[in-house]
C-alpha cells in the first residue's frame, strides 16, 4: 500500500477519537468489502453539494462501492429486535472535508435490506438511502463471499451490484498516511436537507483490514449515481468488521 501523504496537510487523527457526548445509536458492521477507483477531481467534485470540498490522495479523487451487513442496530436504551436490527447494505461514497477539516464520507447512495430503516435514515441522518433486495453467500469456511444488491425504490433504477471476493493476506491496522488509511478510516459522514449542511460522527477501534481477490463484479450502482465506472479493477480491501457507536447529526454553520 502507498506510503505517500494525502493532501491537502488535514488532521487525520482527532476525527478518530471518541467524542465526548453519549451516542445515540449503536450498531456492528460486519464482513466489510472496500472496492475503490481513482478519478481525475474534475469528474467527482461538480457532483459534491455547496461547502464540501474533495479529499484527494496524490491529487486524485477516490470513489468507494463498499457492500457489508449491519447487526444488532438499536438506538441507546432499546435492545435489538430481528429483522429491524440485522440487514445487508451497500454504500457508494467519496471523501471530503469541510473547510480543510473534518475528513469525511459523502454518500452518493446507500442500498439497505430493511424498508423501515430506510425511512428512518433518510428522514433522521438525511443521507439518501434506497430499499434494496439483497443477499450476501459466505462459503463454507469463510473462505469467499458473493453479495447481491438490487434497488427496488426509489430511483434511479436499475441499480444493481452483484461481487464475489476472496479475502487474502493477514489483517492489520492501517498507519497514517497511507492510502488504506485514507480510505477506509473515515468517521465524520456529511449529508444536506433544504439547503442545510449537516455532519455525522461515528466511533469503533481501527479496522483489522487485509487485501482481497475479486473474482467478478457487475454493478450499476456508479452509473446510477452519475459516476463513470474505470475500465481498471478496483483497489479492493476487506475487514471482518467493527462495534460502531453513532452520534447525532449537527447542523455545520457555513
Amino acid at each position: 500500500m502507498s506510503e505517500r501523504i494525502a493532501e491537502p496537510d488535514i488532521d487525520r487523527i482527532s476525527p478518530t477519537r471518541r467524542p465526548d457526548e453519549r451516542p445515540v445509536m449503536y450498531q456492528r458492521w460486519q464482513q466489510l468489502l472496500f472496492l475503490h477507483w481513482s478519478f481525475p477531481p474534475e469528474v467527482v467534485a461538480p457532483l459534491l453539494p455547496p461547502g464540501l470540498t474533495l479529499d484527494t490522495f496524490d491529487g486524485l479523487a477516490w470513489v468507494g462501492l463498499v457492500p457489508f451487513t449491519m447487526r444488532g442496530v438499536r438506538p441507546r436504551g432499546l435492545p435489538a429486535v430481528g429483522f429491524l436490527s440485522d440487514f445487508h447494505e451497500t454504500n457508494v461514497r467519496t471523501y471530503v472535508h469541510f473547510k480543510g477539516k473534518d475528513p469525511g464520507v459523502w454518500f452518493f447512495s446507500l442500498e439497505a435490506a430493511n424498508a423501515i430503516a430506510v425511512r428512518i435514515a433518510r428522514a433522521w441522518f438525511k443521507l439518501p438511502y434506497h430499499y434494496a433486495g439483497m443477499e450476501l453467500i459466505v462459503g463454507a469456511q469463510g473462505e469467499s463471499l458473493a453479495y447481491r444488491s438490487e434497488r427496488r425504490w426509489p430511483g434511479p433504477t436499475p441499480a444493481t451490484c452483484a461481487v464475489r471476493c476472496t479475502p487474502k493476506g493477514n489483517t492489520s491496522t492501517s498507519i497514517p498516511g497511507t492510502l488504506q488509511h485514507f480510505l477506509v478510516e473515515r468517521y465524520f459522514l456529511y449529508s444536506t436537507a433544504h439547503g442545510v449542511l449537516y455532519r455525522g460522527q461515528v466511533h469503533h477501534t481501527p479496522y483489522q483490514v487485509r487485501g482481497a481477490d475479486v473474482e467478478g463484479l457487475d454493478e450499476s450502482l456508479l452509473a446510477a449515481a452519475g459516476i463513470p465506472r474505470p475500465p481498471e479493477p478496483p483497489l479492493a480491501l476487506f475487514s471482518e468488521g467493527v462495534d460502531v457507536d453513532v452520534f447525532r447529526l449537527k447542523r455545520v454553520e457555513m
